[in-house]
């Protein structure tokens, strides 16, 4: 930084000294012009005052006094009598030379006057139109959390200052425009705010003003250099402060809101569990009481009511594992646990296990081999599985018995992705953008197959902690084309061991 000011300095000592030289070359001229016109000592004191006034205007007081004292010498020795000396003789020449001198320091002084307020209205105005480009920005950000953040580079790039702090009181948080940031001016912030000082100045050149919202402080904002006026400094503050309170108004709407929707969830799945738990205990409980009456039952009714039981007690337990897994998932306790697997292998577990609810569906196994086809994926089987089971049997509630059910899988640049195709009618496009959703079933499914409408949002739920996604369109005849992915990982990543589970280990079933 020292050759940087020695240079600025070098150049301001050189510009100066031209404008000097300028000056009295032009008072020189001046005078050399009225000699040679045969100005009278009246038109020559004009001239001569005209110059001071218009130097004092452009360059200031300094300079206009030189040149004043310049002007007045050569008014003297040209045009004052006795002529060509510098003495003064008479009344009247006493006058005029006295006039000339107090015209000149006073025009002089005026002028200038005049020139530092118009510098000072045109720094007000360049500081009216920065504090209102501040003010649009913070309007035109619509994440409150983002705001804050961005704020200090916001007043460091708006007022090209050098660097810019934001304390928040509430969140005991900093937000600097600089990288670094010494503990010392972290304490200093810190200590400022809770003491309430107006202003402080601190180390590293920053001078800082506590954010006040009424008689509360709600942070501090510190500023290098000090090269804003205290006004511009204060609305800064008040606008900055102003900001805060917004994003912590926003923040606590924002958690009342999520509150007030987990309720109404909440609520909702009471109800919709409350529902489908009722149907099945409902006919469990008739045909076990039809079975211990047992009148007028042959061998034939018994075996029907206990295909009932047997039914509806399938029905319950699935629906109480889904209940469990969006539990799970709500409460965030679903763990990744990594281990070596061949997408093949996955995929014909899946179907494996979801053998009952195929059955009259020809199921489809397509895996794109990788080059070296020994070389596994490193994902976890269990959560997948899970996947692949909800998509399955949401693939064989639509699919009519002898449809197709295509399981595809193929490995991309960076992902390993999987494909679940059935034969049925479809989805609605008015379905689409909410099949994902909580407790949400399709305009086809309702009311015509049984289920909590959770099997989708579990699905997204355990890609999403697995660090993938998911996405549906309709396929180009007919039925529905589940598509999703995870990140394709193909050697044991670093602390993956430490996760693989136990043989044995059921896992998160």
């Amino acid at each position: 930084m020292i050759p940087v000011v020695t240079i600025m300095g070098s150049a301001s000592s050189w510009h100066r000294a031209v404008r000097w030289f300028g000056a009295t070359l032009v008072a020189s001229a001046a005078t050399v012009s009225l000699v040679g016109l045969g100005a009278n000592s009246t038109t020559a004191g004009m001239v001569f005052l005209v110059l001071v006034v218009w130097f004092a205007a452009q360059a200031g007081i300094a300079l206009s006094l030189s040149i004043a004292v310049l002007c007045a010498v050569s008014f003297d020795y040209f045009f004052l009598v006795p002529i060509h000396t510098l003495r003064i003789t008479g009344a009247q020449q006493w006058v005029a030379m006295i006039s000339f001198l107090a015209s000149s320091v006073v025009v002089g002084r005026l002028a200038e006057r005049a020139r530092i307020q118009a510098r000072q209205a045109e720094q007000r105005r360049e500081d009216v139109e920065r504090l209102y480009e501040l003010s649009q920005q913070m309007m035109l950000q619509e994440d409150a959390a983002g705001l804050v953040r961005d704020l200090p580079r916001m007043i460091d790039r708006i007022f090209a200052l050098q660097g810019v702090v934001l304390y928040v009181r509430d969140q005991d948080q900093f937000y600097s425009s600089t990288t670094d940031l010494p503990m010392s001016i972290q304490a200093s912030l810190r200590a400022m705010t809770h003491a309430q000082n107006p202003t402080l100045a601190i180390p590293g050149g920053f001078t800082v003003m506590t954010l006040m919202l009424g008689l509360r402080p709600v942070g501090a904002l510190g500023m290098r250099p000090a090269l804003l006026s205290r006004e511009v400094a204060t609305a800064v503050s008040a606008q900055v402060a102003i900001a805060l309170t917004r994003a912590t108004a926003i923040e606590a709407s924002a958690r009342m809101e999520a509150a007030r929707e987990g309720e109404r969830l909440r609520a909702a799945l009471i109800d919709s569990l409350t529902h489908e738990l009722r149907t099945p205990l409902t006919a469990i409980r008739a045909a076990a009481t039809t079975l211990l009456q047992g009148d007028g039952l042959d061998d034939a009714g018994r075996l029907d009511m206990a295909a009932i039981v047997d039914e509806e007690s399938s029905r319950l337990d699935a629906l109480i594992g889904e209940a469990v897994e969006m539990a799970e998932i709500d409460a965030n306790v679903v763990q990744v646990h990594l281990a070596p697997q061949h997408a093949r292998a996955l995929l014909e577990q899946a179907v494996e296990e979801s053998r009952k609810v195929l059955a009259g569906r020809r199921v489809v196994i397509a895996v794109e081999e990788p080059e070296n086809p020994d070389k596994p994926a490193w994902f976890d089987p269990h959560l997948l599985g899970r996947v692949l089971r909800h998509l399955l049997e949401n693939a064989a509630r639509f699919t009519p018995p002898g449809g197709r059910i295509l399981l595809a899988s193929r490995r991309e640049e960076k992902r390993l992705e999987f494909r679940v195709e059935d034969d049925g009618p479809g989805i609605d496009a008015a379905d689409v953008p909410f099949i994902f959703e909580k407790f949400y079933r399709g305009k086809k499914g309702a009311g015509k197959w049984k289920g909590t409408g959770m099997g989708l949002a579990i699905t997204r739920a355990i890609l999403a902690v697995h660090g993938g996604g998911i996405e549906v369109m309709n396929g180009a005849g007919q039925g529905a084309r589940f598509r999703f992915w995870i990140p394709l990982v193909e050697k044991e990543p670093t602390g993956a061991s430490a996760n693989l589970e136990e043989p044995g280990d059921p896992g998160l079933r």
